[in-house]
């Protein structure tokens, strides 16, 4: 079975105050991604969370390239209601002029944030979600088309892609219908249904760039020398995932050790559950078989990889294992 393996980082910070060690250890993973032979490393875009350093995508990947050599890096994504598409093709015109054949830009329709936040980033108060469509047209007409108004300057890179990102069957037709790239985020939808991408590339129209489609699929990955390791790391996660949605977190994550010792409540249990289907966690052969198995399910042409693990050297060890587990 072949397909590429790549990586999303989501900058999360120990605690309100740890963006620093947060943004540090991203380019740290990305180099130490770069070095295991990953395809591409891709960063989010949230807003208004302590415990989630990364809310500028386009900057980081500005400091991603300086640290790095030959690894793609990308958006994961830009959330494009929010901006000016005009603004979203000069800044990652820029980025591809600076690190020519490297750059990915990739889009999204969701706030990243709550409403009140959204209404903050937008300049008139009114963010653009009914309009995403529109505005992706526009993003594409501004990188692509020689004859756009107004020019976009620097001049973008004629090969520059761009992604959609999406975890529900609207995001997997406007794909199809701008023949663009796909990305199932299975990691923010557990649910996802693989028909999504069976929707995306039966209703795809081919492009420029992509004459034939092609799908990603977003999974939260968890691997250690051992299941009861790799168990122990998903549960820190869980945990902490629900403390957040449940406003228990007052912005700083429990460590592994404090986890261990959080009452397993049956709304904890269920929320555990309802991730379990479309995520590996375990030991190297473990994840890769649940992997294959994912891979086959959705036809996807490619698994991107989300760890989120308390400590640094456990995510590098994870994404270590992973990489020699798959080749």
């Amino acid at each position: 079975m072949t397909f590429k393996l790549s990586v999303l980082d989501q900058s999360l910070a120990r605690s309100a105050d740890g963006a620093p060690d947060a943004l540090r250890e991203t380019i740290e993973m990305a180099q130490w991604c770069e070095q295991l032979g990953y395809e591409r490393f891709w960063v989010s875009e949230h807003h208004a969370f302590p415990s989630v350093a990364g809310s500028a995508p386009e900057i980081l990947i500005a400091a991603l390239g300086a640290a790095t050599k030959t690894i793609r890096l990308g958006s994961g994504g830009i959330m494009l209601p929010h901006y000016s598409a005009y603004k979203i093709a000069e800044v990652f015109s820029i980025l591809s002029n600076l690190y020519p054949n490297r750059i990915d830009l990739g889009v999204g329709r969701a706030p990243g944030a709550d409403m009140t936040t959204a209404m903050a980033l937008a300049t008139d108060g009114r963010p653009k979600f009914d309009r995403f469509p529109e505005l992706v047209s526009q993003l594409g007409d501004y990188l692509w088309n020689e004859n756009s108004q107004p020019v976009v300057s620097p001049k973008p890179p004629s090969n520059l892609p761009l992604w959609m990102l999406g975890s529900s069957p609207d995001s997997a037709g406007l794909a199809a219908q701008q023949g663009l790239p796909y990305n199932l985020a299975a990691f923010i939808n557990p649910q996802a249904d693989p028909g999504f991408v069976e929707y995306y590339k039966r209703g795809f129209q081919a492009s420029a760039l992509w004459p034939k489609p092609y799908a990603i699929l977003t999974i939260s990955v968890f691997c250690a020398d051992t299941e009861e390791q790799a168990i122990a790391l998903q549960l820190t996660h869980d945990i902490n995932l629900f403390r957040f949605f449940t406003g228990q977190t007052g912005g700083s994550f429990m460590t592994p050790q404090e986890a261990q010792l959080y009452p397993m409540t049956p709304q904890l249990a269920g929320f555990i559950d309802s991730r379990n289907a479309s995520r590996a966690v375990g030991t190297p052969e473990q994840v890769k078989d649940k992997i294959e198995s994912l891979v086959k399910r959705y036809a996807v042409d490619e698994v991107m990889a989300v760890t989120n693990m308390y400590y640094l050297e456990d995510r590098k060890r994870s994404f270590e294992l992973l990489k020699k587990a798959m080749n």
